[in-house]
């Protein structure tokens, strides 16, 4: 099933819904819920456990939150603590060839579980858990071809298995995702798939792989899946006793359409001689946007392609309002992180409909991607680089969310500004080489085509389909004529680039083309990594793009090492205190992937750390008196408001 509904219009509970009736239906004895990130899976692990508890008192102890970063989630860490865990319990075995052995036996006097029972919580077996809630990987790593995949495929053959946000799985996911609905498919496991900008390709092609799983065929005929005439809508398929069977019903939106008005705020790359780094003209004219529009206050969301641009901005806003900018990125290390969206949702989240429940006068969120989707804030400005038209879309479902907000009366129209692109006045469009970089020219220059073509209010969420359908087509028709040579010389290139993603996931993919209507089982692991994957590794798997590691962050003061709080580490082999261990893999960060050979080379984990079954598979990024870190020709400083910063030695040619 394919639920596909505006941003904010309630698809989760709508999800949560048939996984009641049809885990009824098909006997199911859990459900699995996947985000597509793990800021994301955090929010609906609560959501799971308030509606599993509804079902039935005392079933939010069968409750799993299952991604690298759970133990930052105070609502979990919580339950752990009631239920006597110690840091040990979790992560005391965590290597990819750790054994199933049983935990330690539960007392009969203790008390009633909150958490899930600590055999649920080794290596590999969070997905027996009866409900989960954690990243798609999951699922994605259950359609690879490793050690000890059939545990992960049991984890959910028995279940309802819901995935949020399935547009956003690039294409090299996509062939792992794929995999996973053949072999869901074939064993007849209900899939309630969530997107609310979902392309036309992409849902039949989807649709197509679990149905050739539940016919045990290699692959489908063409079959009729009838295209939705509707939004939202939902396309069920299931095969019946006369082969494949697709049925689509729509209807209308609960909401009235949101006419938001579309804004573009031209940039370029070049910044005058004269300027800052922090001052480039293109966050000068954001800068004055805001200050124009947010006079009477207001809240307003600034999306940043890159990390960089991200922090320069931050600065640069910071000098002009003060306080009221907040910075969220993914380059702040975890318990900052953590703190820093849970501020936002608090602040942005949904209110009573009071003034009082509003900053005031006025906030600026400054944010990466992190704030693209499954991030339940509203906002009354929204001012975005520009991104393909499905994640562009997805920025807008921040804007005007709730209808109860109270705003100030210049907010009360919603309005969009599009920025990070030179529109070019006819001529062919530039665009800021991060953008390019994340999202390849192709789909940036049909983006930019829709917002040169199409009317400058958009009608939010009927004209959502149509908007997606139009860029991800094959229409060339409506590109303005002077682009069009260069529209087919980028799609060329992206056709290619696509083609050569998917083939580099096939080794990877747990049945070869053309095994997959073998009666049995055998030859499936033919060809399978023997190697054990670290965690690192293991996660680049499912995930294409260049690689990235984390490192933990230490200070050094010429004597000692200390966390970043100020406390002593010690470098012999010594067990550290469950309080400090929190405070070590608090400061988990994530270095971009330009630093990922040079961090390979240069940094390891502290000689106390190499018998923890935890601190040892983790690098440390130790922090000299001055503050100024070396890695490989990179300058690496960790401030306390802009996170990670880097410096890269100037290239001159």
């Amino acid at each position: 099933m394919i639920v596909e509904a505006p941003m904010g219009e309630g698809k989760t509970k709508a999800a949560l819904g048939a996984a009641e009736i049809v885990g009824a239906r098909f006997g199911a004895d859990g459900v699995f819920v996947g985000m597509p990130t793990q800021a994301t899976a955090d929010p609906m692990f609560t959501q799971v456990r308030k509606w599993v508890e509804r079902i039935e008192p005392g079933l939010g102890a069968e409750v799993a939150l299952l991604h690298g970063k759970r133990r930052f989630n105070k609502e979990w860490q919580s339950l752990l603590d009631d239920a006597g865990q110690t840091p040990d319990d979790l992560y005391g075995t965590i290597e990819e060839d750790a054994q199933y052995g049983m935990g330690p036996a539960e007392s009969c006097d203790v008390p009633e579980r909150r958490a899930p029972a600590e055999w649920f919580l080794g290596a590999k077996r969070g997905l027996l858990t009866p409900f989960v809630v954690g990243t798609i990987d999951q699922l994605l790593f259950a359609a690879t071809r490793t050690k000890h995949v059939m545990l992960r495929m049991a984890g959910l053959t028995g279940k309802v298995v819901v995935l949020d946000e399935v547009h956003a799985a690039d294409v090299y996911m996509s062939q792992f995702l794929a995999e996973g609905l053949w072999w869901l498919g074939q064993a007849r496991t209900p899939v309630v798939l969530l997107s609310a900008t979902l392309p036309p390709g992409q849902r039949r092609t989807l649709v197509k792989a679990y149905l050739a799983g539940a016919a045990s065929r290699e692959d489908l005929p063409d079959i009729a899946i009838p295209e939705p005439q509707g939004y939202p809508n939902v396309t069920a398929a299931w095969h019946g006793e006369t082969g494949p069977q697709v049925l689509v019903r729509s209807t209308s939106s609960w909401r009235a359409d949101l006419a938001v008005g579309i804004e573009v705020l031209a940039e370029t790359e070049q910044t005058t001689t004269t300027q800052r780094r922090d001052e480039s003209s293109g966050t000068a004219a954001v800068a004055e946007l805001l200050d124009t529009r947010l006079r009477e206050g207001g809240c307003a969301l600034v999306i940043r392609n890159t990390v960089d641009r991200a922090q320069e901005t931050y600065q640069a806003l910071r000098r002009r309002f003060g306080r009221d900018v907040r910075l969220l990125h993914g380059r702040m290390h975890a318990a900052h992180r953590a703190e820093r969206t849970e501020q936002a949702l608090d602040l942005l989240g949904p209110s009573t409909g009071t003034v009082a429940d509003r900053p005031r006068p006025r906030l600026i969120l400054v944010a990466t991607q992190l704030a693209e989707q499954s991030f339940d804030v509203d906002v009354d400005l929204l001012i975005t680089d520009l991104a393909p038209v499905d994640l562009l879309l997805q920025r807008i479902g921040r804007l005007h969310r709730h209808a109860q907000v109270p705003r100030p009366a210049p907010m009360r129209t919603p309005r969009a500004v599009i920025t990070g692109f030179a529109p070019g006045e006819g001529q062919v469009p530039s665009f800021i080489g991060g953008s390019k970089a994340i999202y390849g020219r192709y789909l940036l220059l049909r983006t930019a085509a829709l917002l040169e073509t199409e009317q400058t209010e958009w009608s939010i969420p009927s004209q959502v389909p149509e908007l997606v359908a139009r860029v991800y087509g094959d229409d060339v028709g409506w590109i303005p004529q002077t682009w069009s040579s260069a529209e087919r010389k980028a799609y060329a290139r992206w056709a290619t680039e696509q083609q050569q993603r998917a083939e580099n996931a096939r080794p990877f993919l747990l049945s070869r083309f053309g095994e997959h209507e073998r009666p049995t089982l055998a030859g499936v692991h033919i060809g399978a990594s023997k190697e054990t994957l670290g965690s690192e590794k293991f996660q680049a798997l499912v995930r294409d793009g260049e690689p990235s590691i984390e490192a933990i962050l230490v200070r050094y003061d010429g004597a000692t090492f200390n966390t970043l709080q100020g406390r002593r580490i010690a470098v012999t082999g010594e067990e550290p205190p469950p309080e400090l261990l929190d405070e070590l893999l608090g400061a988990t960060v994530r270095l971009p992937s330009s630093l990922t050979r040079a961090a390979e080379q240069d940094l390891s984990p502290l000689d106390g750390w190499r018998d923890h079954p935890w601190l040892r598979h983790s690098r440390a990024l130790i922090i000299p008196k001055s503050g100024i870190a070396t890695v490989g020709e990179a300058q690496v400083i960790y401030d306390e408001s802009l996170g990670l910063v880097v410096r890269r030695p100037s290239r001159t040619r």
